[in-house]
């Protein structure tokens, strides 16, 4: 079962690897990872996506729970969150494919942020599918070059990580 799992944190040297060593030292890769400081400057807050039964990931939990650089943690597996996502892909722009690639851009709602003579490279920002389908969509097209930014989400309403 996939897992989301966000993770505030104290912004200090060391947090992320005590974290990502804790996952490994168990056997689970995280698929995706982000993180990025709060409107806290002390504090980070971490994204990270994994799979595993829930057994072991509570069992993750309880542990990052008790790290002490974590301030709080949430599993959003059984909670109502929303999630987003960010991929930059630089596609081949030949004239002939120039039209095709600015329409599908608007059908994903991407914008162009960077155009050269041979080159777009369009950004689309969504839930995870939103942007695995643009992928496959402009893939016939020729990527040159891509990146993911990894899953970032939040819970719905007033409930916060902190």
């Amino acid at each position: 079962m996939r897992h989301t799992i966000s993770i505030l944190v104290e912004n200090k040297f060391g947090v992320l690897a005590r974290i990502s060593g804790l996952f490994s030292g168990r056997g689970y890769n995280i698929e995706s990872l982000s993180v990025a400081p709060t409107l806290d400057a002390t504090s980070s807050r971490m994204t990270i996506v994994t799979r595993g039964d829930d057994a072991i990931v509570e069992q993750i939990t309880k542990q990052l729970n008790k790290l002490i650089d974590v301030i709080k943690v949430i599993d959003f597996t059984s909670e109502d969150y929303i999630e987003r996502e960010i991929v930059m892909v630089k596609v081949n722009a030949e004239p002939t494919n120039r039209a095709e690639i600015l329409r599908m851009a608007e059908i994903f709602r991407g914008k162009v942020v960077d155009v050269s003579s041979k080159t777009y490279t369009i950004e689309v920002t969504g839930a995870a599918g939103k942007v695995k389908a643009f992928i496959e969509m402009i893939k016939p097209l020729g990527i040159i070059e891509l990146t993911r930014s990894g899953k970032i989400a939040m819970s719905r309403g007033r409930k916060t990580l902190g």
